[in-house]
């Protein structure tokens, strides 16, 4: 029997067969055609090795000849179920060890390829040209790991949770190569069985989709079709839609075991803490231990932690009376981030944090106190499946930190706590609990306890329905203590629905969590309207947008309301222009300092705001989203300008991104501006090592500050970093240096995987 027999897929009944001269077929043996179905998600046969794999991206080795390769891939975007105009052949290979996956992605116009970044993980990444592979190891349609690699070797990692937002933060050992040819590149993955977790037994069925991105037709096509009502950002995450992966031999139940010891030494000056500190020595030595307790269920310990290779936030302008929301950007919490969120939220990074509803666990509450840093000593972690439960635990206890000024207190030692289960029902569907756990809170004696319930059930391919129930107990801290909603989501291509109730009671307080205002019941509604025009050149989708937001307090007293209407032009070439305007009242029970010497009185304010702004697509050379606001603020006017997201591309290897706002404010207290300004560089050298710097400028704060980092994963898993902060004052205060504060450190890690 020839190799050809061990790729398989299925053909539903009823369905046509695609031609045999569209590179879909295989055989059981010399003039026997096998064709790939493509309605309804296709079935395929993972191939054994029968010789060495070298990863190098030619696709050369004996077996790329003998076997046929998936192909027939169909379209997300733009046009929805029909056939990929750039043709994509596939491989799924196995040996002992490790998995392969490969492709040549034909190009009609290899010219026009977009291939310009590098670095790993990165949303320009997802701009580019790109091949992509999902794997759902359990095969329980909900969860799952995706890989994705551009022509010129940049590659990304991500987890999917309850096919919920992905943790791109996450990350694995695995390699990639890449390589031109004459009609387009060709790419070869190699993920090791020990980088992913998956059942206990070794005859395995997983669920798989593949994903060709061709960016500058912005054509997006899967193995298995996916929704366009999902966008082409959520489209790999749809699990549920993914093909079926058989044949497929795990190594058998060894336990994995991984040590990564770091070692770190910097020096560092800082005129802010009392006594000052100058070119102060540091070294230090701490270690994280990865332990596979079964094949799905895994514990991981850190000692002594240290995050001084994380990027520093970036700077944000802050025109409410509200807390801003910084994402998490530390490993120990990222990974398996997804394990733990409550009610659809994550606990950190994977949502933008603009919402009301609370966070019951928020990681970054966790070696932050009142803005200082404390050292974390020692956490554990354990995380996996058992059957159709998911299983989430951390423990994490903290150094204490000694009063650095007469304006702050000491910040004693404090142990966190989270205990996450959550089981599935139905297809798509599950409910949870989780516990959090804090010994000592800032500013009160005592501890802090959050529970709660949540479900979030999915029906069909665009409706989600999502509720929770959570209390608090703070010791000393008396009365309401609850909080609850309930989300209606419907979210189809051409038309949206959203229904929200959300309660949350004036002495509810999450302290390992993240809280944007109390004492508050909203009741939230929007439509949108998406048609996709066929007579209106370039145009690719207009979007319409209506939602009203009504808050009032406990005692039902209104609050705020916010009127808003949109509407959004989307082009063929992916650039997006819009139009927004909003209607707003706001009652201030309290007044709040919005600047420096300005401050808001209490009373009730109506205001408007007009909202233009142009996106750019980020395939380009040039792009970014450019945007303009003029309206009343309170009792005054408010205009600004501002750039996000936006991307020069000087060479494939090296950018810049420079971003920010303005924003002018004449109120009848006083007229200010509050700028935010930043510039990043990126130069990368190989996709395993690069030089990024970012330098910010933040009026309100007075401060202009500088993040330089470079980070070479010289081995897989084990990397070096430097890194370089400073900070200095801008107000040029008499007698006072402008320098607060600069450090430099070098770090180096060493993953042992045995």
């Amino acid at each position: 029997m020839s190799f050809s027999a061990l790729l398989m897929v299925s053909l539903a009944p009823g369905l046509d067969a695609q031609s045999p001269t569209d590179g879909a077929r295989g055989s059981d043996g010399p003039g026997q055609p096998v064709v790939v179905a493509r309605v309804g998600p296709p079935t395929v046969r993972a191939v054994r090795a029968t010789g060495p794999m070298r990863v190098d991206g030619r696709l050369d080795e004996p077996i790329y000849a003998a076997i046929d390769p998936i192909a027939g891939f169909v379209q997300q975007e733009p046009d929805e179920g029909q056939p990929a105009t750039e043709k994509t052949e596939a491989w799924v290979i196995f040996d002992d060890d490790t998995m392969y996956v490969s492709a040549r992605c034909h190009e009609s116009q290899p010219a026009r390829r977009v291939a310009n970044e590098m670095r790993r993980d990165t949303n320009q990444l997802r701009q580019n040209d790109t091949f992509a592979v999902l794997f759902d190891t359990f095969h329980d349609r909900r969860n799952g790991y995706v890989f994705t690699a551009n022509a010129i070797g940049g590659l990304g990692d991500s987890q999917v949770t309850d096919e919920g937002p992905p943790n791109t933060d996450w990350n694995t050992v695995w390699e990639v190569a890449t390589t031109n040819v004459d009609d387009g590149w060709t790419i070869e993955m190699a993920i090791p069985f020990k980088s992913i977790r998956y059942q206990p037994s070794r005859l395995q069925t997983w669920g798989i989709n593949l994903r060709r991105s061709v960016r500058w037709k912005n054509e997006w096509s899967y193995l298995a079709q996916v929704p366009r009502a999902l966008t082409t950002f959520r489209g790999i995450i749809k699990v549920s839609s993914a093909a079926t992966l058989v044949g497929l031999e795990v190594p058998s139940g060894s336990r994995t075991i991984e040590l990564k010891p770091y070692g770190l030494s910097g020096l560092t000056t800082d005129n802010t803490v009392t006594p000052r500190l100058s070119k102060d020595g540091t070294n230090r030595i701490g270690a994280d231990v990865k332990y596979g307790v079964t094949e799905n269920l895994t514990a991981d310990l850190t000692l002594n932690t240290d995050f001084a290779q994380v990027e520093v936030d970036e700077q944000q302008v802050n025109l409410t009376r509200f807390s801003l929301f910084f994402p998490e950007k530390r490993d120990f919490f990222l990974e398996n981030l997804g394990v733990f969120a409550f009610a659809g939220r994550a606990s950190a990074g994977l949502a933008a944090g603009t919402g009301l509803a609370p966070y019951l666990f928020f990681s970054r509450r966790i070696g932050l106190d009142g803005g200082r840093v404390t050292p974390l000593r020692a956490g554990g972690r354990l995380t996996g499946r058992v059957g159709r439960v998911t299983l989430g635990a951390l423990s994490v206890r903290t150094g204490d930190v000694d009063a650095s000024n007469a304006q702050q207190s000491r910040i004693e030692p404090t142990a966190f706590t989270v205990l996450r289960a959550k089981r599935d029902i139905l297809r798509r569907s599950n409910v949870g609990a989780m516990v959090t756990h804090r010994t000592a809170t800032p500013g009160r004696v005592g501890s802090n306890l959050g529970y709660g319930l949540d479900a979030s059930l999915s029906f069909y391919q665009n409706i989600k329905f999502d509720t929770y129930l959570a209390g608090t107990k703070t010791e000393g801290r008396r009365g309401d203590d609850l909080s609850y909603r309930g989300l209606f989501d419907y979210n189809g291509d051409r038309y949206g629905v959203q229904i929200d109730r959300l309660v949350v009671e004036p002495n509810f307080l999450p302290e390992i969590g993240f809280i944007r205002r109390t004492d508050m019941r909203r009741n939230f509604g929007q439509l949108r309207f998406s048609p996709r025009p066929r007579n209106l050149p370039h145009v690719r989708k207009l979007t319409a947008l209506g939602s009203v937001n009504y808050l009032t307090n406990t005692r039902n007293r209104l609050d705020t309301r916010e009127l808003v209407g949109t509407f959004h032009i989307e082009l063929l070439n992916s650039d997006v222009a819009g139009v927004t305007y909003t209607d707003s009242f706001d009652r201030l029970i309290v007044p709040f300092d919005v600047a420096r010497g300005v401050r808001i009185p209490t009373g009730g304010y109506s205001f408007d705001t007009l909202h233009v702004s142009y996106a750019g697509g980020q395939q380009r050379k040039f792009s970014g989203t450019l945007a303009y606001d003029s309206g009343t603020y309170y009792d005054g006017t408010q205009q600004s300008l501002s750039v996000n997201t936006a991307r020069i591309e000087v060479t494939p290897r090296a950018s810049l991104e420079p971003g920010g706002s303005i924003n002018f404010v004449d109120l009848p207290q006083g007229a200010f501006t509050a700028t935010v300004l930043r510039t990043r560089a990126t130069f990368t050298m190989t996709p395993q090592m690069f030089v990024s710097g970012i330098v910010q400028y933040n009026s309100a704060t007075t401060s202009v500050g500088s993040n330089l980092r470079l980070r070479w994963e010289y081995l897989p898993g084990s990397e070096l970093f430097v890194v370089y902060t400073d900070d200095y004052d801008t107000q040029g205060r008499p007698g006072l240096t402008p320098l607060r504060n600069r450090a430099l450190v070098v770090k180096m890690t060493r993953l042992f995987r045995p």
